[in-house]
């Protein structure tokens, strides 16, 4: 008898329900504009969106080529660096957990071109190209994936541990990052700034008690929280169907309402944002849940092969066939925005890019022994001593 961990249920939608649509290159031009310098209006395919308990987004997308050109840049920058982390780690000169995003660059992307600067974002450990996107660096993400002094955290806090003023990481406990955004999006309302937080999670971790606490607690006080489920389809190595009975993750706020987008094409990603941003801040609605659909590449980490749970066929045919960045290629070259040779210089850039960002993080020397005994209070917090592993080692501020 097969053992009921072998078993896979195919997941059937009721009658009537149209399945979301997670091809990223539908988006439709509406006319032929005159002058791509100015504004132009583009229509999100029809299955883009489904909803719980809330309308969905306008399908008609007001863009600009300077906007497509940049979150076309963004995404391959991205996608380099994430390539080069692999190679790094392959090297063995990266150590340690190492979780890459590479095929998820439309969530990353399109949340940045969707929020304010004062917004407030918080993820798990998939975090490398959300704490570029949020105002770091990409040799200060290499770099402290080497641990080296030029990382975002000094070569101290590894590949889950990145922050900046408006990025909280980086977290490596499953799921515990949400209760935490929650925390955050109190302190805004509290303060009365006119900004939300956007909590990021994946479908492993939707299942974690924390997440309902907090998705209670964002209710109950009508806080400007956002979370978002990065749906990629498999939490480690198990299919989502195989560990939630509910595998449509935006109807799981009860009264939360949500919505659930296609991740695959940046239009719809940044669409999506832009609606949740309005309904928690100008709209003052409290929260929403956001579903991505989208995929991985690789492994759940650089120790997982990625194929002992998924074929490699399946791997190429979302490669070949939902890449977020040949969806955005094909609209910016179908509507004339650019040429393929304009577009494969700015694909040589990002990886000049990368490629000297690298050579500068490894450069950089490792922390010293004194470093062991900063950042661990606030500045201007510590107390008068520190002892170390043992009593006789005690360090003095």
């Amino acid at each position: 008898m097969a053992s009921l961990a072998r078993i896979r249920v195919a997941r059937k939608l009721p009658f009537g329900v149209r399945a979301i649509q997670t091809s990223a290159d539908t988006t439709q031009l509406q006319g032929s504009p005159s002058d791509t310098s100015k504004p132009f209006t583009v229509k999100l395919h029809e299955d883009s969106f489904s909803s719980y308990q809330c309308e969905k987004p306008e399908l008609e997308v007001e863009v600009t080529k300077d906007e497509l050109l940049t979150m076309y840049r963004e995404m391959q920058t991205m996608r380099r660096m994430e390539m080069a982390a692999d190679a790094l780690y392959k090297a063995k000169l990266i150590r340690g957990f190492c979780h890459l995003a590479i095929g998820q660059e439309a969530v990353s992307v399109g949340l940045e071109h969707g929020i304010t600067p004062a917004d407030r974002v918080i993820t798990a450990y998939r975090c490398h190209p959300f704490a570029v996107m949020r105002g770091g660096t990409i040799k200060g993400v290499i770099g402290e994936l080497l641990g080296r002094q030029i990382g975002m955290s000094n070569g101290k806090g590894g590949s889950m541990h990145i922050f900046t003023p408006s990025f909280f990481g980086g977290n490596g406990i499953v799921g515990a990052q949400v209760p935490v955004g929650a925390g955050l999006a109190f302190a805004q309302k509290y303060m009365e700034q006119k900004t939300a937080t956007f909590a990021l999670y994946g479908d492993g971790a939707s299942n974690q008690g924390q997440v309902f606490e907090a998705f209670n607690m964002a209710k109950l006080w009508n806080l400007p929280a956002i979370f978002i489920c990065e749906n990629n389809k498999y939490g480690m190595g198990t299919p989502a169907e195989r560990s939630s009975s509910n595998t449509e993750y935006f109807t799981r706020g009860d009264k939360i309402p949500g919505l659930q987008v296609n991740g695959m094409d940046i239009i719809a990603t940044q669409q999506a944002v832009k609606y949740a941003r309005k309904w928690a801040v100008d709209d003052e609605k409290g929260p929403l849940l956001l579903e991505f659909v989208t995929y991985r590449y690789g492994g759940h980490s650089m120790s997982d092969p990625g194929t002992t749970y998924r074929t490699r066929e399946e791997v190429q045919r979302m490669r070949s066939t939902q890449d977020p960045i040949r969806g955005l290629q094909k609209y910016i070259e179908e509507w004339g925005l650019a040429t393929e040779q304009e577009l494969k210089q700015i694909d040589k850039n990002a990886k000049a890019e990368v490629d000297e960002a690298v050579e500068e993080a490894k450069a950089s020397p490792e922390p010293l022994l004194k470093d062991l005994w900063s950042d661990i209070y606030y500045k201007g917090t510590e107390p008068p001593s520190m002892r170390g592993r043992e009593r006789e080692e005690v360090h003095h501020y």
